[in-house]
């Protein structure tokens, strides 16, 4: 049984990697996910954020209060809200790198173009294997059209490219007016992976406090479905190393996504819940479901449920929108 999959260019013994998360903030944490059978371990994100405050607060420091703009600064968060610091975040690659025998990815997370894309460049020195860009952004300005917000994350995909030698994902919401042609500009950005998809985590309101609930919900094998319809759409023609992230809590949900067409499923509700060593249950059942059914390779797998073969894909969503509606009845009464 051939589990091997390519992905960013990197040869994995199988495609379940544990994803950006907390998992790799700790160097024990990390050896128990190498020892459950991690391939490559991504680590959270460094936040463009955290490389502008921390100049603006070196630049105070040399030019003193006179050059510092406390209106800029104003929106930036607490550097405390962060696990891991500027500097301490290359540390971090460099630890966990000595810790394990599989590649890193380092994260970095930004939307304007900037000075902290060259971050890039230094995650690359630490010893990263690959880089993660997560493009987190929720357009709220309505002099702003759908082309100049994709334009400006255009811009920054490549610089981040252009800083650096290592192949480069990009982590996307599914919310594009065109995701097809998105990643298809992305190609030409230089990009090399696709990750499909970021969560946008929503704050509810304290009505009393008046204030806002930030409360992290883990999540749960629903948010599933999304990922698996756009990686049947988008890989039969895309040339992005394609990477599921959302939704992937059992086997079943990996069998899935590859079938649809992913290269790696990351793996992390799942993880945070029930431990590293469940990494090493998920591999196994996925292993076991392959040779009963007498699957040779994650090849041959790989995309066998997308839509390569379908001669109308805009056709065959709507009809299969038209059918779950008008499928749906009440349940009958007694």
């Amino acid at each position: 049984m051939n589990l091997s999959t390519e992905y960013l260019g990197l040869t994995l013994a199988h495609p379940l990697i544990p994803g950006a998360s907390p998992l790799a903030d700790g160097l024990d944490t990390v050896r128990r996910l190498e020892d459950a059978g991690a391939p490559a371990i991504v680590m959270r994100s460094l936040f463009a954020e955290q490389v502008e405050a921390e100049q603006m607060a070196a630049s105070r420091h040399v030019h003193g209060a006179g050059g510092f703009d406390a209106e800029a600064s104003a929106w930036l968060p607490d550097t405390h809200a962060f696990a891991l610091g500027v500097d301490a975040y290359l540390e971090q690659i460099r630890r966990v790198r000595a810790a394990v025998g599989v590649p890193v990815i380092a994260s970095l997370n930004g939307v304007a173009p900037g000075p902290w894309v060259t971050w890039g460049r230094r995650m690359q020195e630490a010893g990263a294997s690959a880089l993660e860009l997560n493009l987190y952004v929720l357009p709220d300005h309505a002099d702003e059209d759908a082309s100049t917000v994709e334009a400006r994350q255009h811009a920054v995909v490549r610089a981040v490219v252009s800083a650096v030698t290592i192949p480069v994902a990009v982590k996307l919401s599914p919310f594009y007016s065109s995701l097809p042609n998105f990643l298809r500009g992305l190609e030409a950005d230089g990009a090399k992976g696709a990750v499909l998809f970021n969560r946008f985590y929503q704050p509810d309101i304290d009505p009393d406090a008046l204030d806002l609930e930030r409360t992290l919900h883990l999540s749960d094998r629903a948010e599933l479905l999304l990922r698996l319809r756009w990686l049947a759409m988008v890989s039969p023609a895309s040339g992005l190393s394609l990477a599921c992230t959302g939704g992937v809590h059992e086997p079943i949900d990996v069998v899935k996504a590859v079938m649809a067409g992913a290269h790696v499923v990351q793996v992390v509700s799942s993880l945070l819940h029930h431990g590293p060593e469940r990494l090493r249950a998920l591999i196994e059942a996925l292993r076991a479901w392959m040779e009963a059914r007498e699957y040779a390779s994650i090849d041959e797998l790989r995309g066998s449920m997308n839509l390569a073969r379908c001669p109308d894909p805009s056709g065959w969503e709507r009809a299969n929108y038209a059918k779950m509606l008008h499928g749906w009845h009440p349940p009958t009464r007694r």
